[in-house]
């Protein structure tokens, strides 16, 4: 159902796996969406379908640098969210969290728009708390190889909400807890990607330690239903808010689970954990059921089947995997 009001609405990192999909669901509400990326990790696939739509229209540029546009809504998505990924260039991860922020924010203050961070359950780094909520500080190593993307993010909350405290600024802060679907990247370093290309290709599933570490994962259509739930909640609400799936999963269950879906005859194979990885990950959504009336409603399986379906059309297409 489309939306009354017709808004112009900036998405930036629009063509990545979030954005993309953020901006399909912003455009049948019949907004005006400027999808902005620099395709480090997004791709012109990924919007291929909106490329000649009258109310979408897509701007190469890098956060870093500040954007000049009119709009009334930002969703600022911008930025590598997997280890391969914002480890590559850490310091290019920072400038674009905490860079990207300050230019975001400022576009933001200059033109009187809603801003939204997509931050991220990377805030609270290893848990000693479980499951998380929104008053948990967190247990984050600021020197680590991931404090580049913990820490970035981090400190873009703090920017958010001093530009609230200082300039009135109406800002939103989800924090995204493991997120999955069609247009994951292929060669992205995380879990479901992983273990469904690999089970396709009938390879063995690789387990990072004894495969007990856990997580939630939420479906895309879900997270993008919460980012637009959360943008039109009340200007007296700013977040930080849990936007995640609350039912957790080993990543051995995760592994059996996608083996079984994809038919696979591949085994598993065991490897050192990485440095600082998170041993136990689930939020605590409280306040999103009770602020947004919202809660997950794709289930694993049903999810998982539509990204099986999407890499096995992927692959079968030439997908490239590196």
């Amino acid at each position: 159902m489309k939306e009354k009001h017709s808004k112009r609405i900036l998405v930036t990192g629009g063509a990545g796996f979030l954005g993309s999909h953020l901006c399909e669901f912003l455009v049948e509400q019949g907004h005006d969406v400027l999808c902005v990326d620099n395709f480090y990790t997004g791709t012109k696939a990924n919007i291929a379908p909106l490329l000649g739509h009258p109310k979408f229209e897509f701007l190469r540029h890098d956060v870093t640098f500040p954007l000049y546009v009119e709009v009334d809504q930002i969703y600022n998505l911008a930025c590598p969210a997997s280890p391969i990924h914002y480890q590559f260039d850490p310091v290019q991860t920072t400038k674009t969290s905490v860079h990207g922020a300050i230019n975001m924010l400022g576009l933001a203050k200059r033109v009187k728009a809603k801003i939204l961070q997509a931050s991220t359950s990377e805030v609270y780094g290893d848990p000693q708390s479980h499951p998380q909520t929104e008053g948990y500080w967190g247990h984050v190593n600021p020197i680590g190889l991931r404090s580049c993307y913990d820490e970035g993010k981090r400190c873009a909350e703090t920017l958010f909400m001093d530009y609230r405290r200082q300039h009135r600024l109406e800002v939103k802060v989800a924090r995204i807890f493991n997120t999955y679907g069609p247009r994951m990247h292929p060669n992205d370093g995380r879990v479901v990607s992983n273990f469904i290309i690999q089970a396709l290709a009938g390879q063995p599933v690789t387990i990072y330690g004894d495969g007990q570490q856990t997580r939630s994962f939420c479906y895309v259509d879900d997270m993008i239903r919460a980012f637009h739930g959360l943008m039109n909640t009340p200007e007296d609400f700013t977040g930080p808010v849990n936007v995640g799936n609350p039912v957790e999963y080993t990543m051995l269950e995760l592994a059996e689970r996608i083996i079984a879906l994809t038919s696979s005859s591949s085994r598993l194979e065991f490897f050192p954990i990485p440095s600082d990885d998170p041993v136990r990950r689930r939020p605590d959504i409280t306040l999103a059921r009770e602020k947004l009336g919202w809660e997950p409603k794709v289930c694993l399986d049903d999810g998982l089947m539509k990204t099986i379906d999407y890499f096995r059309q992927a692959l079968a297409g030439g997908l490239r995997m590196a």
